[in-house]
């Protein structure tokens, strides 16, 4: 099988919203569920790739709407689930992908302000995403969730420690928000990359292209993941076909954790 097989999910009728969509595998989330029937709602900082994601998805017979908005902003994240039920009447997916990494460095020696900028994106950005679309989604019956995790979110991750400590942070917000929620007709659970090959590796290998070979072996299938195949777990788990599973970590790491 084709590692860029897009599987056949439908989402007719179904409002989505996908933070850190402007690029990487938020684009290809958002793109995935736009060529399934979706309407999606773009979320991301970067203006010009918010718009581009949407004009892609509407170039291709889908629907679109891209809004600024900094998810570690509570203002932002409020206005951004009222600006979808306001145009479309109601949030049936979420993807809560935006997120950020800091400089590999030793834990010694990553300085207070790294530390500061990860947590606000990666864990009260997505405390503020769950906040407002649980709300939506206990008031409209029931809904699906995914955030994004890690791999760093399932183990430890040397030179990444403060990363590693946002996305372990990611998965207890899912499994405490899924154990929460359940009963309401709310699923909420998280996807787990390995190596993605998205521009930001393409940007560090460019920068030390004699690691491409070893970031392709540390996971045992040998090659790092393409975003179609994160995208792919993602409507996955948001779709009926997964209606029984909720607050669950997805590994899409080509064995990365199995070893």
């Amino acid at each position: 099988m084709s590692k860029n097989k897009q599987h056949s999910f439908s989402f007719e009728g179904k409002v989505v919203l996908v933070t850190g969509g402007a690029g990487g595998i938020g684009r290809a989330t958002a793109l995935a569920f736009g060529a399934a029937g979706a309407t999606v709602v773009i979320a991301d900082t970067f203006v010009d790739g918010g718009h581009h994601t949407a004009g892609m998805i509407v170039e291709q017979g889908g629907k679109a709407l891209f809004v600024r908005c900094d998810v570690s902003q509570a203002r932002d994240v409020e206005a951004l689930v009222d600006k979808v039920v306001a145009t479309y009447g109601r949030l049936d997916c979420a993807v809560n992908n935006a997120g950020i990494e800091e400089e590999h460095l030793p834990l010694a020696d990553t300085d207070e302000a790294a530390f500061d900028r990860v947590m606000a994106v990666n864990v009260k950005g997505v405390w503020l995403c769950l906040k407002h679309q649980l709300r939506q989604m206990q008031r409209q019956g029931g809904g699906s969730i995914v955030n994004m995790a890690s791999v760093a979110g399932l183990g430890g991750a040397p030179t990444q420690a403060v990363y590693a400590a946002s996305k372990h942070a990611v998965v207890g917000l899912t499994k405490t928000a899924a154990a929460e929620y359940a009963k309401l007709g709310i699923r909420v659970n998280s996807v787990c990359p390995g190596v993605v090959n998205t521009a930001l590796l393409a940007r560090a290998l460019d920068r030390e292209p004699e690691r491409a070979a070893k970031v392709a072996r540390i996971h045992p299938l040998g090659r790092v993941a393409e975003v179609s195949e994160v995208a792919n777990a993602i409507l996955w788990l948001s779709s009926d076909q997964a209606s029984f599973v909720t607050g669950h970590q997805l590994a899409v790491d080509g064995g990365l954790t199995a070893i």
